[in-house]
């Protein structure tokens, strides 16, 4: 069996890849433990740094919005798609058309090409709490009705509901993931408005000074990667009855204040690292944090066996045991 991992070349795409191919089988459509002949790490631009070579692993570069790139791509043999591929929630504000065309148009485009089997494939799609905005509840749960702020959240939103229509009319057998705050991120910072969270543990931890531009009273609701590829590997492996009506699972996650997270990073770190935030204010982030759920309580995804981490020292730890000695290698390197 084909598996495909759209924007699979990205951090989270990285690390689902590593654990298929540990696994080595997944659910295909007709629910039975198939072996994975082939993994396929769909993305825009070649990996950096590189992925080291597999005989199961191939990547492709492509644009996720042209139908025919996709159609080549997921052929008669791809049994599951993992849908990853997204520009951030900052660049898709600033730039509506190529968030509509990557966002929108490219999930149609895996959307059809799935379609197109006839095979009913299982797809996963990353979603994000950015489908919620407003005014909120203190905890949004799986009753907190969509208001998304954003066009980013509006393109999010826009995905879960084709989603569920086309698992309703059998043309796949789909899941939606709404994704907390995933922390820690590896690499660099990118144009996510959430890119500070994980740059408040990743650069000091690495040795090299960080800006944050919120306040210490803030609150983030944060997952790591290590539970949401658990996560992913979870909801893929259910039977589509599991979900009802509702394709989407609000993810868990812990929330966390600012000041909250730099006591973890002394914890980690110690007082040096500590040292290496320079704070720095800035209103619009500010705003856009400030208008994101400050909890979650997420009792359908605990009840289908996913689980949040313990605290904020789980996932900092989950960040030095998995990604720190590569970070510093990165930042060495330049």
């Amino acid at each position: 069996m084909k598996v495909v991992i759209t924007g699979g070349t990205g951090f989270i795409g990285r690390r689902l890849a590593q654990r298929l191919l540990q696994r080595g089988a997944l659910a295909g459509p007709d629910g039975r433990e198939t072996g994975i002949d082939e993994l396929v790490l769909f993305d825009n631009a070649p990996a950096q740094p590189p992925i080291p070579p597999n005989n199961r692993l191939k990547i492709v570069t492509g644009d996720i919005a042209d139908r025919d790139t996709v159609r080549r791509l997921i052929d008669a043999s791809t049994g599951t798609v993992f849908h990853l591929a997204a520009v951030v929630s900052g660049q898709a504000e600033a730039d509506t058309d190529i968030g509509y065309r990557v966002n929108l148009d490219g999930t149609r485009a895996v959307l059809e090409a799935c379609r197109a089997l006839g095979t009913r494939p299982r797809l996963v799609f990353a979603s994000s709490l950015a489908v919620y905005g407003g005014d909120m509840p203190p905890a949004i749960s799986d009753e907190t009705p969509l208001t998304p702020q954003t066009s980013y959240g509006a393109q999010k939103a826009i995905g879960e509901l084709l989603i569920n229509d086309y698992s309703r009319k059998g043309f796949i057998d789909g899941r939606c993931l709404r994704l907390p705050t995933i922390v820690v991120r590896p690499g660099r910072p990118n144009r996510a408005a959430s890119t500070w969270v994980s740059s408040l543990f990743r650069e000091p931890l690495s040795g090299v000074e960080v800006v944050c531009p919120v306040s210490r009273e803030s609150v983030m609701a944060c997952l790591s990667p290590r539970r949401l590829v658990a996560a992913m590997e979870r909801v893929h492996d259910l039977p589509g009855e599991r979900f009802g009506y509702s394709r989407t699972v609000l993810l868990p996650g812990i929330s966390a204040t600012v000041a909250e997270m730099v006591e973890a990073l002394r914890r980690a770190g110690g007082e040096a690292a500590v040292k290496r935030i320079r704070w720095q204010p800035d209103a619009v982030i500010q705003k856009i944090v400030d208008g994101w759920p400050r909890a979650i309580v997420a009792k359908r995804a605990e009840g289908l066996g996913i689980h949040a981490d313990a605290d904020i020292d789980e996932i900092v730890r989950a960040f030095i045991e998995d990604d720190l000695s590569a970070q510093k290698a990165l930042v060495a390197a330049g």
